[in-house]
């Protein structure tokens, strides 16, 4: 047994060597809160899925703008048609063009079309549904921003406290091994005076092996509270933090709060549902004729880049798509679909917030309940240990109740510590659910 506590002596030395080589750092939660708003990757996917959003957007102003498009064009043709063509726009046709000689079997002919060509939209129904439906989805998007910034506020107090009560978990432990060693002191002097049995020194022994594992667990609970804080952050260091301030209980009244429908992430699903209606209005507008208008300038000319002759074509086109074979009768069916589906979602998840609520609610009631219970617990097992402790001192003890009342002492510090991160986590989630 001795050799072994040497074995777990030393392994706690070099823990706590390679601990204290990583470099400490105290940090505060409004600290962490600016780091992560500035760097944490999930806001910016979120963002790069708005910014996404906003383009999709942005595509559908060829509803109202101009299509302009520029080109030229070279041909050599031995085609009667086109040849006659091609020396007709360049103006060039003479007398002797209309040989039926010629005509039949042309020279080669050589034609440059320089073209600006624009159509502009004049009516076009399913596009401007199309557009609300783009509009809708940008704003959903910006508003997942907003919730997920609510979400990470949220993260960070749950691991700034996890992050404190590691510490306070070291804390106790620390005091309970070095209570528990002097235990083992009192209880080897008592074994060289012959007032205590092997086996209680062994007892005591294996007691200051379980706080130091539990002490060891504890300082590893630390290093990870600290680089969830990292992660958050988006810092790759991964250092051991030190929060600032202590874990402590925080007030805070239920009321009536309630689930709002200006909540972020509820708002940002009523305008999804909203953008599933547009695009089902635009599949039912696209049985309705489109009007468009069309205008082009011809430059031609034998001669590369150059525009001898000239023309222009101004029109407007009326088109309908009389039948596609069902096809849109199967897509309005489709986005009808779609739109009742996210209706039922959005039903869904007001619900289910409502439901997280009242568990919320009732997990604060209990947390608060058992925090009252856990303070009396604790007053209790402090005075237990106490009045064992120098009934051990005296000899009036057995070694075995001073350990279980050492033991239940060190358990309901943790406890007490724990009822207070869950009670504080509670009223953070609350806080989380319920704002708008």
């Amino acid at each position: 047994m001795k050799h072994n506590t040497y074995i777990l002596s030393i392994m706690l030395l070099l823990f706590a060597i390679l601990v204290n080589a990583q470099e400490a750092v105290s940090i505060t939660k409004p600290e962490v809160l600016s780091k992560v708003s500035e760097n944490n990757i999930t806001i910016k996917i979120s963002d790069e899925e708005f910014k996404k959003a906003r383009a999709d957007y942005r595509q559908t102003n060829a509803v109202f703008l101009p299509n302009i498009t520029a080109s030229h064009t070279a041909i050599a043709t031995t085609n009667p048609l086109m040849a006659f063509g091609s020396k007709l726009n360049q103006e060039i046709l003479t007398q002797n063009d209309f040989n039926p000689a010629l005509l039949n079997d042309p020279s080669q002919v050589e034609n440059y079309a320089t073209m600006l060509e624009i159509q502009q939209p004049l009516l076009n129904f399913d596009g401007i549904y199309q557009r609300k439906a783009a509009k809708a989805k940008m704003g959903a998007m910006s508003l997942k921003i907003e919730r997920t910034e609510d979400y990470l506020a949220f993260e960070v107090d749950k691991a700034y406290m996890q992050l404190q009560l590691a510490y306070k978990a070291v804390e106790v432990l620390d005091k309970a091994l070095e209570a528990a060693n002097e235990n083992k002191k009192l209880a080897d002097n008592s074994f060289k005076q012959g007032y205590l049995q092997r086996a209680d020194v062994l007892n005591v022994e294996v007691r200051v092996t379980e706080v130091q594992n539990q002490l060891q667990t504890a300082k590893s609970h630390v290093q990870n509270a600290s680089n969830y804080l990292s992660f958050l952050m988006n810092d790759d260091s991964y250092v051991v933090y030190i929060p600032t301030d202590e874990l402590t209980i925080e007030t805070f009244t239920i009321g009536d709060k309630a689930i709002s429908e200006n909540r972020s992430d509820i708002k940002a699903m009523q305008l999804a549902s909203n953008a599933y209606e547009a695009m089902n209005k635009a599949d039912k507008m696209a049985f309705l004729p489109r009007l468009n208008a069309f205008a082009n300038y011809q430059l031609y000319d034998n001669q590369v880049f150059q525009g001898d002759a000239n023309g222009y074509l101004i029109g407007a086109q009326l088109s309908w798509d009389i039948f596609q074979g069902s096809k849109r009768f199967g897509k309005a069916q489709k986005s009808k679909a779609e739109f009742e589906k996210s209706k039922l979602e959005y039903k869904q998840y007001v619900s289910q917030s409502n439901l997280e609520l009242n568990k919320a609610k009732r997990a604060f009631l209990d947390a608060e309940n058992r925090l009252k219970l856990t303070i009396l617990a604790l007053e209790q097992s402090e005075e237990s240990l106490r009045i064992r402790t120098n009934r051990f001192k005296e000899g009036l003890e057995k070694t075995s109740d001073l350990l279980i009342a050492e033991t239940q002492y060190a358990q309901k510090q943790l406890e007490y510590y724990q009822t207070i991160f869950e009670y504080n986590y509670t009223q953070a989630y609350l806080q989380f659910l319920t704002k708008e």
